[in-house]
């Protein structure tokens, strides 16, 4: 068996570079962005289709940021996972919410996949809280998988607020990205939104036929029709969402700050995490259970890991990752992970959320495969 060299191999680049900006050549998708990085540096960064300082809004690859802040809490013993929510946010212990643990907010079990919070109260603790309330489950805790959108981590950012007494977005900054030399990259003041790509939904949905065929339900994605989930997501356009900072999807990042966020995962130069803590963020699953389509969901405490039954590409990894991968893909398309195995940690942003989920879905596994597979053997 041949030694894996140190750096990517260029022609392995080049077909990567290839293959990221066909959308945006053939007229389909806006922009592109991808990073690569090794060894703590970054050894690929391209743009398409927009300036290279441009900003993308990486959907759910903000869970990802939002995790090493709560690993952090785990780490200092103020956060207890197998507690209730509601030992730290009583508001929250209703409607039957009193079993809902800290780890079925992370694992997405917690049975409130759809509760609904938005503009008018996301913008305060008291409002957020005030909903939290009103909640009531659609299942029974740790019974059911059902992802979470943006619900599971409104919660989480409330212990982050309330463990750690200041705002969120100030509170994940000096915990996670600061130390790691990144920028902000949640909650971002409108003053400070230049470059920030507006997001567009392209192309038109697949047929009902295609979708039966592809093994998707027809109009379905994670649980709610394509048009609603797509009128969800570009609300993130509205320069007071991304103040905010939705925290289960409205992060504002180039790829390579992900990606570099993904290089502190697997080698912490800053001594954030105890080994412990990142074992359990990166690498223990807890959850196992079905998602709607009958994968199992692989879930560690805040991402998803590649596993041994084959179904990495499932999960958004693509089909070159040792099982060891580990990350959190967003909607739209965006790619997010890192493999201990190889040292790689791969992000791919589009501004351009494709409505036909079947082209989507084969697009993330390209990309993630040819990412993943850059080094090549002597």
């Amino acid at each position: 068996m041949g030694t894996v060299t140190t750096k990517p191999d260029s022609e392995r680049v080049a077909r990567l570079v290839d293959r990221a900006r066909r959308e945006v050549d053939d007229g389909l998708l806006p922009a592109v962005q991808i990073a690569v990085g090794l060894d703590g540096e970054i050894v690929l960064d391209e743009t398409f289709g927009a300036d290279p300082s441009s900003r993308f809004v990486p959907f759910s690859c903000t869970k990802a940021i939002v995790a090493g802040a709560v690993w952090r809490l785990i780490d200092d013993g103020s956060l207890d996972v197998s507690k209730p929510v509601a030992d730290y946010l009583p508001e929250f212990g209703t409607n039957g919410k009193e079993g809902v643990t800290v780890e079925h907010v992370l694992l997405h079990t917690g049975g409130f996949p759809f509760a609904p919070l938005g503009p008018g109260r996301w913008g305060t603790e008291e409002g957020r809280r005030s909903a939290y309330a009103k909640w009531r489950l659609n299942f029974e805790p740790g019974q059911t998988f059902m992802y979470h959108p943006t619900a599971g981590h409104w919660v989480l950012v409330s212990l982050i607020e309330t463990l750690v007494g200041e705002p969120y977005g100030d509170a994940i900054h000096r915990m996670v990205t600061e130390p790691l030399g990144l920028p902000r990259l949640l909650g971002i003041p409108v003053a400070e939104q230049e470059g920030i790509q507006p997001v567009v939904a392209v192309g038109e949905p697949a047929t009902a036929d295609d979708l039966a065929a592809s093994g998707l339900p027809a109009e379905m994605t994670g649980g709610v029709p394509v048009d609603v989930a797509m009128q969800a997501l570009l609300t993130l356009n509205d320069p007071e969402a991304l103040a905010v900072g939705v925290p289960g999807g409205g992060g504002v990042v180039r790829a390579t700050d992900l990606a570099l966020l993904y290089q502190g995962y697997l080698h912490d130069p800053a001594g954030l995490w105890s080994p412990e803590v990142l074992v359990e963020g990166t690498a223990h699953v807890r959850n196992m259970l079905p998602d709607m389509f009958g994968t199992p969901a692989s879930r560690t405490l805040g991402l998803v890991v590649a596993g041994e039954d084959g179904l990495s590409a499932r999960r958004g990894m693509g089909a070159t990752v040792s099982a060891r991968a580990f990350g959190h893909n967003g909607a739209g398309g965006q790619i997010a992970f890192a493999d201990p195995a190889s040292g790689l940690s791969v992000v791919y942003l589009t501004s351009g959320l494709d409505q036909n989920l079947i082209r989507e879905q084969r697009r993330v596994t390209a990309v993630a495969s040819l990412a993943a597979d850059l080094l090549a053997a002597d």
